[in-house]
């Protein structure tokens, strides 16, 4: 048999990555093992992905017994797992109604779809969709059009229309932004691509009070900062300011590709029989999946980790900036953090996460300026005390 090696990926898929140079074969809990055996402490969980880890055996549990019970009926069917699941995300948050998908970028899209269909409904009028600058809410054409950031939107033809973008954070902007003609604003409570920036509540709650006096629909895109990666099961639920749509997906698989659509009762009517729909969506073994997540990240344990080890993470990186002076400033929310490089480093986090990844620790990075921190949600103190040792001696390699 033909052994696989990077080389693979450049002679058969198509070059809109540029993966690292290792292939990972085998994680454990925050861990992962490349072909030659060498381990990385993964403080990236697949872009806030695997919110429990590698492996985590309740997510194995869950799995191997859906498989042996039920894959696939497509949407003309329902499924135990998927009712479970639903009821467990609207015993949890605001919402009264789930819409179940494979990804953010399709939760994103059912959400902005529904906010249109609702405006159509109501007043056809009013069709404006207002997003911030540098959000990030897919790569579907709509989604990425919504979408702040135009490097991801341009030379795919014409996009579509009546979409705005505003400063986020910047309230009077939102405030002279929003008229009779907007159907929906659209905000992440922290900005994950565009820089692991988050909302004050003050922008949160003008964004509700806006909504609502304009007879708009107001939606959070949770994709990255749900499913208990900011200290609470959504983040919403931390700002004190509640969202009519709230679109979820990373964490809540855990590695397993779902995205849902959460939302009241009222709006989701406007979705009736044929209007949306995803063959995939509600697969019962991503549901059961998502269901032992779930299980496992609402409960006091793991959020009372994530503030600790949250708490680990920003001191340690402020003491490797104290002896290095690499970083202007560490931002963010629970396990989802950003060290924003000062001026002389600019534009360098691909650098620093290459050099992170020969010390054996894996980060990301949030556009030129800022690498980005996503461990699991259960990762340890010992791992965390270890994976900053070895960005210690990766950050001392930059700066040289």
């Amino acid at each position: 048999m033909h052994p696989v090696t990077r080389a693979d990926f450049d002679q058969y898929m198509v070059p809109n990555y540029a993966p690292a140079q290792w292939l990972p074969v085998r994680g454990q809990g925050s861990r992962l093992w490349d072909q030659h055996g060498r381990d990385y402490l993964d403080l990236a969980a697949g872009i806030a992905v695997t919110s429990l880890g590698h492996c985590h055996p309740a997510m194995v549990k869950a799995l191997t017994e859906q498989a042996q019970q039920l894959w696939h009926v497509s949407n003309t069917l329902t499924n135990e797992p998927a009712l479970r699941l639903a009821r467990k995300l609207v015993d949890a948050t605001f919402a009264e109604r789930v819409f179940f998908c494979n990804s953010g970028a399709e939760a994103n899209e059912a959400a902005f779809k529904l906010a249109r269909k609702v405006a159509s409904d109501r007043d056809p009028a009013r069709d404006e969709i207002i997003a911030a600058s540098n959000s990030f809410h897919g790569r579907t054409l709509f989604t990425v059009s919504v979408g702040g950031q135009p490097k991801y939107s341009e030379g795919f033809g014409p996009r579509p229309q009546a979409i705005s973008h505003v400063p986020y954070n910047d309230i009077a902007a939102l405030r002279a932004a929003v008229s009779a003609r907007t159907c929906a604003i659209v905000v992440e409570p922290v900005q994950g691509e565009g820089g692991v920036l988050p909302a004050s509540r003050e922008y949160l709650q003008a964004a509700r009070e806006l909504a609502d006096a304009h007879g708009a629909l107001l939606i959070f895109d949770e994709v990255q900062t749900g499913v208990g990666r900011t200290g609470a099961l959504y983040a919403y639920q931390q700002y004190g300011v509640t969202p009519d749509i709230l679109t979820s997906a990373k964490g809540l698989g855990g590695g397993f590709p779902i995205g849902a659509m959460l939302t009241t009762s009222e709006i989701a009517q406007h979705f009736s029989v044929g209007t949306h729909g995803t063959t995939y969506g509600g697969n019962p073994l991503a549901c059961a999946v998502a269901e032992a997540v779930i299980d496992t990240v609402n409960t006091a344990e793991v959020q009372a980790n994530v503030t600790a080890r949250a708490a680990q993470l920003r001191a340690g990186l402020e003491a490797l900036n104290a002896e290095l002076g690499l970083f202007a400033e560490v931002r963010g929310m629970g396990l989802l953090l950003g060290a924003v490089l000062n001026d002389h480093y600019a534009g360098r986090a691909g650098e620093v996460v290459a050099k992170a990844a020969e010390a054996g620790v894996i980060v990301l990075q949030a556009g030129p300026n800022v690498v980005r921190f996503a461990p699991s949600l259960v990762i340890g103190e010992g791992e965390v005390s270890e994976a900053l040792g070895r960005l210690g001696s990766a950050l001392q390699a930059f700066a040289g």
